[in-house]
């Protein structure tokens, strides 16, 4: 259930990684990304660490002049975990308070590599927007083929009908910053009525 007319896309939510041994490419990529978005005047929402690829973002798009907005717990910041340079500090209660503002902060999605904390936010949105609560573009950028074990899997909950055909389009994937970009604007908004489709 797509519609016609797309977003006019202010922010983005980058869901990536916090760890700190990752391959650069990994690196390179959200460095890039951050910086594109900022030079666009696209503000930047994630979860405000100060660590990986989610500092690696920040500070691309800082760097130009971009904005970021943070979105973290207390107890992350207890434990020395945020960013101090960003243009916006958001602090909230707990891991669900977070995953929902940052959601409502943003026009569309676009998930970097991460590990187990990436994966969950990106399934819970691809979720919530099939279930028409999130109806904004999610934008998988697959460096280096990180996420070609879970676009299998995606495949395969079509293929074994745990999802209709139609929930393929729930996401697109990109393999580079600038195709991720392109394609968060490209990307039609979803109508509510993608709630019809929800059950199998």
């Amino acid at each position: 259930m797509k519609m016609e007319k797309q977003n006019k896309i202010k922010s983005v939510c980058v869901y990536c990684a916090s760890s700190t041994q990752v391959d650069s490419i990994y690196y390179e990529t959200a460095k890039k990304l951050g910086h594109l978005l900022g030079k666009q005047q696209i503000r930047i929402i994630n979860g405000a660490g100060n660590t990986g690829l989610m500092c690696a973002v920040s500070d691309g798009a800082l760097a130009v002049g971009g904005e970021v907005t943070g979105v973290i717990p207390h107890f992350m910041i207890e434990q020395n975990w945020c960013h101090q340079g960003l243009t916006e500090l958001v602090e909230v209660d707990n891991m669900h308070e977070r995953k929902q503002r940052m959601a409502d902060l943003s026009d569309a999605v676009i998930a970097l590599p991460g590990g187990c904390g990436t994966l969950e936010e990106l399934l819970e949105v691809i979720t919530w927007k099939q279930l028409g609560l999130y109806l904004n573009p999610i934008i998988i950028l697959n460096v280096k083929g990180y996420f070609d074990p879970l676009l299998e899997m995606l495949r395969k909950a079509v293929d074994e009908r745990f999802m209709r055909p139609q929930h393929a389009g729930l996401w697109a994937v990109a393999s580079t910053p600038e195709e991720a970009i392109e394609l968060i604007h490209s990307e039609p908004v979803w109508d509510v009525a993608v709630r019809k489709l929800a059950l199998v």
